[in-house]
């Protein structure tokens, strides 16, 4: 039996993951008292009895907890942190296990994982492939468009949707800064950054992701199945990565992956205005957090966990 210590187990992601893992009789959670969950020492005699620990915090504390790992050296557990600090930090193996062949060896053999976040893994799941296929340049100018359920905001947002005072949809990170862009440049193959207009939904769960592109301005000026049979190679039988084909659809709602650990990728084409609008599908707290967290825990302790 696996132990972990959930690391902010009272948070959103951590609640999400606990849930899962509760129902695993190869893990055996276990945890801090309320009074000894700032008290270093408690911390890291519980962190030298562990397997694993998962981070479920903000970014600074996040840092603080895998400095306090890294003095207990061979005592010290494994490491799969759900915040935003490492996901691009030199010695992190980033946790989306489809993002390219060997990445989920790579992640079941790391001491130290970052797992993505939920915008940045829709992007990077369309984008990596067709970059990497050579179908768009990594200098290209993107624009990524998204929308997420309110769950994803943290507790003063879900509050305010929970009791009706917040707006039925909004932009937010107008100063272009989203924390995701830097994962989504490094692992979406992206040389330029992109534009990334993110907003939120009177809507619990649920996400989709989406960017258009001129196809006349993409090297060779490929056709619009030519994205869709690139990303479909790319994934090929993957268990929880989809390439579905858009057929005569015209229009696309968030919520039905809610509660999985599904991703579903579409191409949609206009081949008279030779357009096409790219989107993936996911559960912002299922692939996009707390099942992709599983999916890695699963991985990286050799366990058939089903997230």
């Amino acid at each position: 039996m696996a132990k972990i210590f959930i690391d902010g187990e009272s948070g959103t992601t951590g609640l999400g993951i606990k849930a899962r893992l509760e129902a695993m009789p190869e893990i055996e959670l276990v945890s801090l008292p309320q009074a000894a969950r700032k008290d270093p020492q408690a911390k890291a005699a519980l962190l030298r009895q562990v397997d694993l620990a998962v981070l479920c915090l903000p970014d600074v504390a996040a840092r603080e907890t895998a400095n306090l790992v890294a003095t207990l050296g061979d005592a010290g557990p494994r490491i799969l942190d759900a915040s935003t600090a490492h996901r691009v930090a030199p010695g992190w193996i980033y946790g989306f296990p489809e993002w390219r062949g060997g990445q989920a060896e790579a992640i079941g053999g790391a001491k130290l994982v970052a797992n993505p976040g939920c915008y940045a893994t829709g992007a990077i799941a369309l984008l990596h492939p067709l970059v990497a296929a050579g179908v768009v340049s990594g200098d290209f100018p993107i624009t990524i468009n998204a929308i997420s359920g309110y769950s994803g905001g943290g507790r003063a947002m879900i509050a305010e949707h929970d009791a009706g005072q917040a707006p039925a949809f909004e932009l937010y990170a107008l100063d272009l800064e989203h924390k995701h862009v830097p994962e989504i440049m490094a692992y979406g193959g992206l040389a330029r950054r992109p534009i990334f207009v993110p907003s939120v939904g009177h809507f619990a769960q649920g996400m989709l992701v989406s960017i258009p592109l001129f196809l006349d301005a993409l090297p060779g000026k490929p056709k619009g199945r030519d994205l869709e049979a690139a990303l479909a190679a790319h994934y090929g039988a993957s268990a929880y990565v989809r390439v579905v084909a858009s057929a005569e659809q015209t229009r696309i709602e968030p919520e039905s992956l809610n509660g999985s650990n599904r991703l579903e990728l579409r191409v949609f084409a206009n081949e008279t205005h030779r357009q096409v609008v790219l989107v993936a599908k996911l559960d912002n707290l299922g692939k996009g957090a707390s099942g992709a967290a599983v999916q890695n825990l699963g991985l990286m302790l050799g366990l058939d966990l089903k997230p």
